[in-house]
């Protein structure tokens, strides 16, 4: 036999499969011991630990209630719990009584699966097993007087003092069974305590194990988990994303019957042991509304996470603050199940910093706006289940297999489809259409297409009766009933006008995962909760549809209309009919639905007296609506929304009535319309559509008093010639559409009035010429015109190149993001800076812009609108840069070099200086750059000293400032190759990263400017060079500007001119041949001066070359 052992995680593994959960066990551990050995020392330590650990446990001088049977108390106390520490030390096996609890533990070990931990205590394993040593005799000492004591108890036998019920049995069999208990006990891997082991340690790992034992029993998922694992791992992501190890608070969000409880279940047994403590309190909605279910909460995360039961929390209040203290500690996983009110969460998790590092705290509920108060680091949106899942989960249900049977598959995917990926209903409807014939399935549709299953029903119904109060309840039935497939903005506008405060409650049912809206705008709904809505309808009067608040469904609608029994309890009514034939009602059968709020018809006619019709009408929305004009004798002044689409329409009142609640005019696909009503008496109209109606061919001139319009959809009106000129005086008018209207040829330049236009849409017109207006909008955000498709900061370059005429060779391409083609050719010689002013907000997006002008006053009108708008520009991005404490990060060229910082004696300032070469390197250039950068130097006077050269290669010109003009010179048999310039400043700004933003290149002579980005100068290739340096020829005047961030002041400019071919003197406006010209800093005007060097002859290596400087004052 082997010696017992110290446990391994793989036997906890073991160990906890034993352990059955039962709610009648009473103790978590009975600790049997040999007090005279034990009690006062390890014993009593090891019980203070496990009751700390929140452990309940079995003492038998602590736990017997006074006045019971010992022997009997600890027997039972021994089956009813679920762990056995066993403590063996030298004289356990001296206690007939230690031994006969050992028996039971052994008993209750072999036929309930009861954990048995045994613990050596100063013996040695081996010697419990077989009874040896201290342990051997103390064992041998008991069966000692158990054998003196029979053999007293046989003599008084033998002389008559015994009765005779009491004669001495022998003891064989009870020894036996010590034994046999002895060797099985001591066979089991456990802890072994010697002298020279740590008893707190021991004690640790007692605890520690006991613990995890207690805590292995997983929650219950699912017999059949379909699409579980996918979920669980997406929301296993989300908890492990957190780039901190702080605390996390996850949301799950999602309808009733989603199966957020499930996923939640699924997540805290996978990865719940990774946490010192974790709980799952479920169901926390309910609980929270019975009679001290908000204590009892308080205390279960308590006792789950810190295992005490002996707190008891008085108060929310004063729960918060137990737990704010003493859950600090541990790393723990908590999941709060269907949580519907904010002072849930503030009970139970008041913020992170309740929980240590690492925790993680998962709520699950059916309202997004708790989420959003508790401002939960991350949502988890549940979805539907897929076709293939719900498939699957039903057959499971319906069939106890993965598939449906083959008869069954065409009517399982119709209960499928009406389940619509809801797992709650796939569920129910699968348990209950389980074993029935299809006759029963086919009824069982049938009838769920009026009453949905109540146990569905009720499940869903939850969320409805939570609403706050009875306008979302009357929205949410409204929706349910007449408005899925809406847009939102226009259902908020109707019930709006039924006093429903629409806006907030759409919100609301958003958030409570009862109405979802797309991303377009569009109101959606489940099909479930559809019905559910409408069940809650129509069981207020199952039998009375006329009784109904709302009708819809159109054989209770038919019935109603024709028996003419509607009444003041029917507020909204729909029936839209199928086929050409119109069916026929009368309008006298509306008489009496005094309350009828909404109205919607498809494929009816109405005959009669239109006055019948409500007067609370709120909406009106009638396809195929079969008159000339809208009845005069038809109330309609509180009507909100009119849409009659398809209609036989030609003029659409004869006699208008002042309607100031209509906010909604659709009249599209109205082929006999032929002119607009006089807007008026619509002043409150904010949506006006008239799609494809082809004999529409005048507009209104009153629609200039549409203040408050949003919307003018005029697609395909195709013989619609001009717009009236007022329509570009509506200042609140956010979206015109004028597609497929092809003969309409123009948009006038007053289009930029529109001041609030944030998308125009204009295909297929007439239109040739996008106004210069357009960039001058304010608000333009969408484009869709001239084949001009996108928001504006996308089409606005395309559409300025549109303007530019290619000339000079230069591409009209045109785009904004670096590394890509930047040139744009701007001919502006006819617009008197008209074009360059439409443009100049979109002037520092541009790489590069050549702009050609028309004369020398253009020339300077324009420039002043570059540099305004590039300054204008520097400076929010320096605001920008400021509030974000970033500095973008510019790959600075071999073009574009930073000097090092120059003591400057005179400012006490460090002078800063900034080399920008533009053209083809050569030899020459790397020459003069390389002298550049090694003998700039300041000297006491505060001039710079600017290297002289003995190579006759270049020109040098200079200026106080940021600009340099100068007069191109004529050198013969040379031709100009590179233009360096030197920046200097003495700001106490750093230039070196983005200091520099753009350079102009402007020439008086030939009215040109050239802009440049930094990224531009830094990415040209030379053929883009050549481009720049081929505009300047001899005699041309021309001024190179620097353009810095607005923080940098610039003292002084210096230009080079590199020619190719070396300099013989010769040069038409240079009279001087003085080699030793200084350049005064103060001086005004720049002056031009060709360097005259000597030329080092290469057989006389240490001869120095003689070098002159130019000197800046």
């Amino acid at each position: 036999m082997s010696s017992p052992r110290s446990l391994s995680s793989s036997d906890f593994s073991d160990f906890s499969d034993d352990i059955i959960s039962s709610r009648t066990r009473k103790y978590d551990v009975f600790l049997s011991f040999r007090g005279e050995d034990t009690r006062a020392s390890f014993t009593s330590h090891l019980t203070f630990s496990l009751q700390n650990a929140g452990i309940i446990v079995f003492k038998d001088d602590q736990s017997l209630e006074r006045g019971e049977h010992i022997s009997t108390s600890l027997l039972q106390a021994i089956e009813i719990s679920r762990i056995a520490v066993i403590v063996f030390s030298k004289n356990y096996a001296d206690s007939s009584w230690c031994l006969r609890e050992l028996v039971q533990i052994m008993s209750c070990y072999s036929t309930i699966g009861q954990v048995v931990l045994p613990v050596f205590y100063d013996v040695d394993p081996s010697e419990v097993r077989r009874q040896t040593g201290d342990f051997g005799k103390s064992f041998q000492n008991l069966l000692n007087r158990i054998s003196q004591e029979e053999e007293r108890r046989v003599l008084k036998w033998n002389d008559g003092s015994l009765q005779r019920d009491d004669f001495p049995f022998s003891n064989k069999d009870m020894v036996r069974k010590w034994i046999d208990a002895l060797h099985t006990a001591a066979g089991l891997a456990g802890f072994v305590v010697l002298n020279s082991r740590n008893e707190s340690e021991v004690i640790r790992d007692i605890v520690e194990n006991v613990t995890r034992l207690l805590d292995k029993t997983d929650l219950f998922i699912a017999d059949n988990p379909v699409g579980v694992d996918s979920r669980v791992q997406d929301m296993i992501q989300l908890l492990e994303t957190q780039q901190s190890n702080d605390a996390l608070l996850l949301g799950m969000w999602g309808m009733g019957g989603i199966g957020k409880t499930t996923i939640a279940k699924s997540i805290y047994n996978k990865i719940g042991r990774n946490f010192e403590g974790r709980s799952f309190l479920e169901n926390i909605r309910e609980v929270w509304e019975q009679a001290s279910g908000q204590l009892y909460l308080q205390e279960r995360l308590m006792n789950d996470i810190l295992k005490d039961t002996t707190t008891k929390i008085q108060s929310i209040e004063s729960g918060k603050s137990i737990l704010k203290e003493r859950l600090c500690h541990k790393r723990v996983l908590i999941v709060l199940d269907d949580v519907n009110k904010l002072d849930q969460l503030n009970a139970l998790c008041g913020s992170c910093k309740w929980f240590a590092p690492g925790s993680r705290i998962i709520i699950t509920t059916r309202d997004k706006h708790i989420l959003r108060g508790k401002q939960v680091d991350k949502i988890y949106i549940m979805k539907e289940m897929d076709e293939s899942e719900s498939l699957e989960l039903f057959s499971w249900h319906a069939f106890k297999q993965t598939r449906p049977r083959e008869d069954f598959s065409e009517i399982s995917k119709n209960v499928v489809k009406y389940s619509a990926g809801l797992p709650l209903a796939l569920e129910v409807l699968g348990s209950y259409l389980f074993d029935r014939e299809i006759l029963e399935w086919r009824s069982v549709l049938d009838k769920l297409k009026r009453i949905p299953n109540d146990q569905v029903h009720k499940k869903l119904k939850i969320s409805y009766d939570g609403l706050n109060d009875d306008t979302q309840k009357e929205i949410f039935l409204d929706i349910s009933c007449f408005f899925i497939g809406m847009d939102r903005n226009d259902v908020i506008r109707i019930l709006d006008g039924c006093g429903f405060f629409a806006g907030i409650g759409i919100s609301v049912l958003v958030e409570r995962s009862l109405v979802t809206v797309d991303d377009k705008n569009k109101l959606g709904m489940h099909d479930l909760l559809r019905d559910m809505g409408r069940e809650i309808i129509r069981e207020k009067s199952p039998k009375e549809p006329e009784e109904h608040s709302r009708l819809w469904f159109h054989e209770d609608v038919i019935d109603v209309l024709l028996e003419h029994t509607g009444t003041k309890a029917v507020e909204g009514l729909s029936l839209k009919l199928p086929g050409r034939s119109a069916q026929r009602f009368s309008t006298k059968t509306f008489e009496n639905m005094k309350k009828l709020r909404l109205l919607q018809l498809s494929g009816v006619q109405l005959d009669g007296d239109f006055k019948h019709l409500s007067r609370k009408l709120r909406w009106l929305q009638w396809n195929g609506f079969p008159l000339t004009c809208i009845p005069s004798n038809f109330y309609q002044r509180n009507l909100v929304s009119i849409v009659l689409e398809n209609s036989n329409i030609r003029l659409v009142w004869k006699e208008m009535q002042g309607m100031e609640q209509l906010k909604i005019l659709n009249l599209s696909h109205s082929q006999y319309l032929t002119q607009t009503p006089d807007f008026s008496y619509l002043p409150n109209l904010e949506k006006l559509v008239l799609k494809d109606c082809p004999r529409l061919s005048e507009i209104s001139q009153s629609i200039g008093h549409l203040k408050k319009i949003l919307l003018i959809n005029l697609k395909d009106c195709i013989s619609l010639c001009n717009l009236p000129r007022n329509i570009y005086t509506l200042k609140s008018l956010k979206t015109l559409i004028l597609s497929g209207c092809s003969m309409i040829d123009t948009l006038e330049e007053d289009l930029e009035q529109m001041e609030s236009l944030t998308t125009l849409i204009a295909n297929n017109t007439g239109i040739t010429k996008v106004p210069f207006s357009i960039v001058r909008s304010k608000r333009i955000g969408f484009i869709s015109l001239c084949g001009y498709e996108g928001f504006s900061r996308d089409v606005f370059p395309s559409i300025i190149s549109s303007w530019m005429s290619p000339t000079n060779g230069l591409s009209p391409t045109f785009q904004t993001t670096a590394g890509m083609s930047s040139l744009v050719f701007l001919n502006a010689t006819n617009s008197i800076s008209h074009d360059i002013s439409s443009i100049s907000y979109v002037l520092p997006k541009l790489q590069s812009l050549w702009l050609e002008c028309g004369s020398e006053l253009q020339l300077s009108q324009d420039t002043a609108i570059i540099l305004n708008a590039l300054s204008a520009t520097n400076s929010k991005e320096l605001e920008s840069t400021a509030t974000t404490s970033q500095v973008s990060e510019v790959k600075t060229s071999s073009l574009i070099e930073c000097c090092d910082q120059m003591p400057d004696s005179a400012t006490k300032n460090y002078m800063k200086s900034l080399l920008i070469q533009m053209g083809t390197s050569c030899l020459i250039s790397n020459i003069l750059k390389e002298r550049i950068l090694q003998n700039l130097t300041v000297d006491g006077r505060g001039s710079f000293l600017l290297p002289g050269d003995d190579y006759p290669n270049w020109l040098s010109f200079n200026a106080k400032g940021y600009s340099v003009i100068f007069e191109v010179p004529q050198v013969e048999g040379c031709s100009l190759k590179t233009i360096m310039c030197i920046v200097y400043s003495s700001s106490p700004y750093d230039i070196t990263s983005d200091g520099l933003r753009n350079v102009l290149v402007i020439n008086h002579t030939k009215t040109t400017i050239q802009l440049y980005k930094r990224e531009a100068l830094s990415s040209f290739e030379n053929a883009d060079w050549q481009r720049v340096i081929s505009n300047m020829e001899p005699g041309d005047k021309v001024e190179i500007v620097i353009v810095m961030v607005n923080n940098v002041i610039v003292t002084k400019t210096a230009v080079y001119l590199i020619y190719d071919e070396p300099i013989d003197g010769k040069m038409d406006h240079c009279d001087s041949q003085d080699t030793n010209v200084i350049v005064g800093g103060d001086e005004n005007e720049c002056s031009s001066k060709i360097v005259s060097p000597q030329v080092e002859s290469t057989d006389d290596s240490n001869q120095r070359q003689k070098r002159r400087k130019h000197w800046w004052r």
